[in-house]
């Protein structure tokens, strides 16, 4: 028998993303949007296989550990040249570290880097050699090299991102129309062939179409104009299983988790009460004990969720800490756990020892049922122990400009997803400086003793060449968080996703991107008429 058929080419592929990228520049980027343009036009160094959970060699074919974990050396792969025809070489790969590293930039990916004090040091070493070297011993390390883009040297940095910028990864951005749609076009010089030694990706063209509300996406969906959905809310899904030209999956619990935090920003623009309150251990972890985490599993999510025992899922199974209980639903112990703090309910009404009624507001993403639903969930708990809640629902911007920018919130509700499954990859969650860590970021030093006990622990988990006591130190991590709460970890949402059945090679992983981690290798079946659709 012979070879089977090379998949067709051509054609273009079409999904949705929730908003307009905060930005273009992949070194800057950190909304889930601008990451998803960043997989998709990026060459990386190294690329963790979401299927097989390995890391596999990209841009540097070969790589190894010097100087006692201290050091990684990469080997850069030869012949491979930018989407505008200029030639990579180590001098590019140096160049983008350099400035990735650049302590006077700040870059959010750097973050996960950081091994204590001291500067990251990249060398060049020939025309096909760079080497890194850190301040201490990098556990770990090279599975981030999967977000790192290498950029041109050549480009002018004042322009990263924008339209035209040379890309090594499948696609490049061709148009960007804000609120309309973003544009990829193949990349003509990506390094990867197919069988027959021709160029990839398979399909010609991307269209990410940015569309807020999950209604309108599924709508899309089923009426053919667009050909996968990587997140679907336990309805959608058990409407589109009932058939239809696609296929539906669920692949379990995923990675990502609801969570809700606290402002404990000292520049939030809140009343110094509040923020009383939410620096106080007693009141996070009795509203946490309030919370009926196994109803909104249910009602919230018709039961494809599992209630959150912490901070990582144990679909993460390495990493996850068993001995970290899920959180029970004790209405009673919420009380008297805010009792210990003061806290009094008092005709219906909990008051703080000043006597001032607690109300406060919860801020989530607009379009969003599911979210929406459980700060619903949320509110009605509260309230059965004298808690006034407000929901309210913002533009995805809007809201991550509050966060991020503004501080001017008291809690938010919103979902937590690693695209890694190693703890490195959190640094920029749990690192008190970092500008990620949600409930008070980017601190001078750590406001509290645990804030910088995490610290400690993220920082020698980073460093420990011994896998054991990684784990270990990770362990304390989550077992620190669950019984501070800063962040009260709620539920871990089951991947659910769809695909149109003429898609082919869709290998979905709860390890994200879902649906396009192998995008140069998806294509479409040879029955579609691909220029009369498209």
């Amino acid at each position: 028998m012979g070879a089977p058929p090379e998949p067709r080419w051509g054609g273009e592929l079409r999904f949705c993303v929730r908003a307009d990228p905060k930005t273009l520049d992949p070194l800057e980027t950190t909304d889930q949007p601008g990451q998803t343009v960043r997989y998709l036009t990026g060459g990386v160094l190294l690329r963790l296989n979401r299927a097989t959970q390995a890391l596999e060699p990209e841009l540097a074919e070969s790589w190894h550990s010097e100087m006692a974990g201290r050091a990684i050396g990469f080997r850069i792969r030869k012949g491979v040249r930018f989407s505008d025809g200029s030639a990579f070489t180590a001098a590019d790969v140096a160049y983008s570290l350099k400035t990735l590293f650049d302590p006077a930039s700040h870059f959010p990916i750097a973050d996960s880097f950081r091994r204590g004090p001291g500067a990251i040091v990249v060398e060049q070493r020939g025309p096909d050699e760079v080497r890194v070297v850190f301040p201490q011993a990098a556990a770990g390390v090279e599975r981030l090299f999967d977000e790192v883009v290498i950029v041109s040297r050549l480009w002018p940095a004042a322009r990263r991102g924008a339209i035209g910028m040379p890309v090594l990864g499948p696609y490049a951005v061709a148009e960007y129309h804000a609120g309309s749609y973003i544009r990829l076009a193949r990349n003509p010089n990506y390094w990867q062939t197919g069988a027959s030694g021709r160029r990839l990706p398979y399909i010609d063209t991307l269209r990410l179409l940015i569309q807020q509300n999950r209604a309108l996406e599924l709508l899309r969906f089923t009426k053919g104009d667009i050909d996968m959905v990587d997140t679907l809310d336990p309805e959608d899904y058990a409407r589109l299983a009932r058939g239809g030209p696609w296929r539906v999956d669920d692949l379990g619990p995923g990675l990502g988790a609801e969570q809700l935090w606290f402002n404990q920003a000292t520049a939030a623009p809140i009343p110094d009460f509040k923020k009383g309150w939410f620096r106080s251990r007693e009141f996070r972890t009795g509203l946490s004990a309030a919370l009926n985490r196994a109803d909104i599993s249910r009602v919230a999510f018709s039961g494809r969720a599992i209630p959150a025992p912490g901070a990582i899922s144990p679909a993460n199974r390495f990493w996850f800490d068993a001995r970290v209980p899920t959180p029970a639903y004790a209405p009673q112990q919420a009380l008297a756990t805010l009792a210990q703090a003061g806290f009094r309910l008092t005709g219906g009404t909990l008051r703080d020892s000043r006597g001032k009624a607690v109300e406060l507001s919860i801020i989530t993403n607009s379009g969003n049922r599911l979210r929406e639903r459980t700060a619903a969930l949320i509110q009605e708990d509260l309230a059965k122990i004298g808690i006034r809640v407000t929901v309210v629902t913002l533009d995805f911007p809007s809201l991550i400009e509050r966060i991020t920018r503004t501080f001017d919130y008291d809690t938010c509700l919103l979902g937590f997803s690693s695209v890694d499954l190693d703890p490195t990859g959190q640094m920029n969650l749990w690192l008190s400086s970092a500008n990620a860590h949600a409930w008070n970021p980017e601190q001078k030093t750590p406001a509290t003793g645990w804030e910088a006990e995490i610290d400690r622990l993220m920082e020698l988990q980073a460093t420990e060449s011994v896998l054991v006591k990684r784990k270990a130190a990770f362990d304390q991590v989550q077992e620190i968080a669950a019984r501070e709460g800063p962040m009260l970890f709620l539920v871990y949402r089951n991947a659910l996703c769809a695909v149109s059945s003429e898609l082919r090679n869709v290998q979905p992983s709860v390890v994200g991107p879902t649906l396009i981690w192998n995008i140069e290798r998806l294509y479409f079946a040879p029955a579609r008429h691909l220029e009369a659709k498209r």
